[in-house]
């Protein structure tokens, strides 16, 4: 199978036309005729993901978040984008990123799935057509009531996360919630209207927390790996049933961070 037949099955599921306009998806480098026997699934292009599937021989590499987001002047080793770029290149591995276009067509409705939320809606709506409307988070009942500290408890289980941040009353009970997956501050006020009790999403400052605590609403933060995390066993599931014969493997990433 060619990168270019991998590449019809990834946009199968999450097209580029979903993306937003500042994003930067699709195939970053590599050949779209050369032929795939493995592939790679990561959340990051770091030089460890890189340097991993250079030892595995892996054929194509594909991440959520993008190695390559504004204009990319120049390929050489002198700074790490270059230098990741340049080893992909050098060792004939077709690079893709599916990031936003996947928020919309995929990872929404993955987290959502996680949190088990009834009679889900889009929380934030940047796609529309005669037949749906697609979008970026996903807002919903939760299976049970439960209060704050329970809910945290029960996105760490579903998420396998070892803790998350809360902002608001540890004992108010929660029926309604909304999710981001990712740095969700922006969507703060959307969810807030919505109706949401709890807006689970990562990468919430002080300030951003309190002023959700303010319009009524707690937050959980369970971190931008935390959420983000589930593209690799989802994408590895839909891989496997799509490219028979086909190796994908997981690249071996853990939390970037120590709490200390």
């Amino acid at each position: 199978m060619r990168c270019s037949d991998v590449i019809n099955i990834l946009e199968e599921l999450s097209a580029p036309s979903y993306a937003e306009e500042w994003d930067n998806v699709g195939l970053l480098a590599g050949r779209r005729d050369k032929e795939i026997t493995s592939v790679m699934l990561a959340l990051d292009a770091t030089d460890a993901v890189i340097e991993q599937a250079v030892r595995e021989g892996v054929s194509m590499l594909i991440t959520h978040h993008p190695l390559v987001f504004g204009k990319l002047r120049s390929v050489t080793t002198d700074d790490f984008t270059g230098r990741r770029m340049f080893r992909l290149i050098q060792k004939d591995i077709c690079y893709y990123a599916m990031h936003t276009n996947f928020d919309v067509m995929g990872m929404a409705d993955a987290a959502a799935d996680e949190l088990e939320l009834k009679e889900r809606s889009v929380l934030d709506i940047t796609y529309e057509d005669e037949i749906s409307k697609e979008g970026i988070g996903r807002f919903g009942r939760l299976p049970e009531i439960m209060t704050l500290l329970e809910c945290a408890e029960f996105v760490k289980k579903r998420f396998h996360l070892t803790s998350v941040r809360i902002f608001g009353d540890a004992e108010a009970e929660l029926e309604k919630a909304a999710v981001c997956p990712g740095s969700g501050k922006s969507y703060i006020k959307k969810a807030a209207r919505m109706g949401a009790d709890v807006y689970i999403t990562g990468d919430i400052d002080h300030h951003s927390g309190l002023d959700a605590v303010a319009m009524g609403m707690c937050v959980i933060d369970a971190g931008h790996f935390g959420l983000e995390q589930i593209f690799v066993p989802y994408m590895k599931e839909y891989l496997e049933r799509r490219l028979a014969g086909i190796r994908v493997l997981r690249a071996a990433e853990a939390v970037p961070f120590q709490v200390v």
